[in-house]
């Protein structure tokens, strides 16, 4: 059998969750980078596999998936040794389900709404996005009031695919003093999957788009 084929980009926040996923399953990918800085997405052959040209996608003998959190699930599903990570209990799995959507459509999204064209294409912040932001990250916070892991009493891949979320918006230096329940989750996240090169896939490439937002917001100031 050979292995998954995984279209990525180290920096990707997307692509993270997926390679912390594999270093936890203990899942070696076949990795082929796709700079969707220079374009390379849109080569006719990325294109004909995946229509929406985006990544990361995953090839797995034929199964083409995009949507990372859609990916996390599968690779539970067909490669983890137990359901720890994606419970098999309905009432369970769709708390975890709702998670994964919470940080699809609200979280993530408003996140990539406000730093993302600063950060691409220079453009100026917008504090109404900004506003939105922070009533999502309120929400989360609420969220886990009570709780020590997102979903369930462990860690599964809604605890993932947040984490990635939210260590990249700490990178940006969003103020996250006021969000108690979030810094606890935060830290209690980061122990658990450091075993997992969590700094080397995940830590450092938040900084890395960190900075990457600081020089753009730099070279406005000097203009």
């Amino acid at each position: 059998m050979s292995p998954p084929v995984l279209y990525y980009l180290p920096p990707s926040p997307p692509c993270r969750s997926i390679l912390l996923l594999a270093k936890m399953l203990g899942l070696d990918f076949e990795l082929k980078i796709v700079n969707i800085l220079e374009g390379e997405q849109l080569k006719p052959d990325f294109v004909a596999m995946n229509p929406q040209h985006c990544i990361p996608t995953m090839n797995d003998e034929g199964l083409v998936l995009w949507e990372s959190r859609a990916i996390l699930a599968y690779l539970v599903a067909a490669y983890g040794k137990s359901d720890e990570l994606y419970p098999t209990d309905i009432r369970v799995r769709a708390l975890v389900d709702q998670r994964l959507q919470f940080d699809l459509g609200t979280l993530y999204m408003r996140l990539t709404d406000y730093y993302f064209p600063t950060m691409f294409i220079g453009a100026p912040l917008d504090e109404g996005k900004r506003a939105k932001l922070s009533e999502a990250v309120g929400w989360f916070n609420t969220i886990l009031e009570g709780r020590q892991f997102a979903a369930a009493e462990h860690f599964t891949i809604a605890d993932l695919t947040l984490l990635v979320t939210v260590s990249q918006l700490e990178a940006f230096n969003f103020e996250l003093r006021p969000y108690k329940h979030i810094r606890q989750w935060l830290e209690r996240c980061k122990e658990h999957v450091a075993p997992y090169d969590y700094e080397e896939l995940n830590g450092s490439k938040a900084t890395l788009m960190g900075d990457m937002f600081k020089a753009k917001m730099n070279q406005a100031a000097a203009q």
